[in-house]
């Protein structure tokens, strides 16, 4: 759970409560690993972590994680049924961002905040109907996509174009539902285009992210 930095833990087996900040600043240097959190449009999202032991037993941690180019910290109160590592509870915490990230995608293709409703049933209805639309065209974008292989969402050349994803193909349904324009196969053409760009860009920021993975 994302706490504040002003969030009192307990440390030295219970007996002492600091804030988390405080705690953070009292760390080594040694204290601090790299990890990632999972994978980004840009690559892996390295970290600083690092966690620190809290309450009387082993399964209580405070996680903190520091941007290595700002130095911003992040805290994360955790619990564990049993001990785990702590490249574990960073693979946890990143779970957060996909989260995120779905709230993003459903403002941005399926017009989930664009409304201007009073009461609960025209909400009700209005996220409704723009969750169903989101999960509808994921579905389709997991039924197009290819197995997956070792390297996510890597492309193997330049020249390859990525799977449909859903802003992808909200916009072929929008363009193939209304009056089209153009013809059908200009319409996939241009999506072939597009997507072979977007899998240009995705392997030059995989390639360079990849320059600065720690070795081991």
């Amino acid at each position: 759970m994302a706490v504040a930095c002003s969030t009192r833990v307990l440390i030295n087996s219970g007996r002492t409560a600091v804030r988390a900040d405080t705690v953070a600043g009292r760390l080594p240097a040694a204290a601090w690993q790299r990890h990632s959190a999972g994978n980004g449009a840009k690559g892996p999202r390295y970290h600083d972590w690092a966690w620190v032991h809290i309450g009387s037993g082993n399964r209580r941690h405070l996680l903190i994680r520091r941007n290595r180019t700002t130095g911003e910290l992040a805290f994360y109160l955790c619990w564990s049924p049993i001990p785990v590592t702590l490249a574990e509870l960073v693979r946890v915490a990143g779970v957060r961002w996909s989260v995120e990230e779905c709230f993003q995608a459903a403002k941005g293709q399926v017009g989930l905040d664009h409304y201007q409703v009073r009461n609960w049933t025209s909400w009700h209805r209005h996220i409704t109907l723009a969750m169903l639309a989101l999960a509808f065209l994921t579905a389709v974008a997991a039924s197009t996509a290819p197995k997956r292989s070792t390297r996510p969402h890597r492309p193997a050349r330049d020249s390859e174009a990525i799977s449909l994803t859903v802003p992808e193909i909200r916009h072929l349904f929008t363009v193939l539902l209304s009056p089209p324009t153009a013809t059908a196969a200009r319409l996939l053409q241009w999506s072939i285009w597009r997507r072979r760009h977007q899998a240009t860009a995705r392997h030059s920021h995989y390639r360079r992210r990849s320059a600065d993975e720690p070795a081991g």
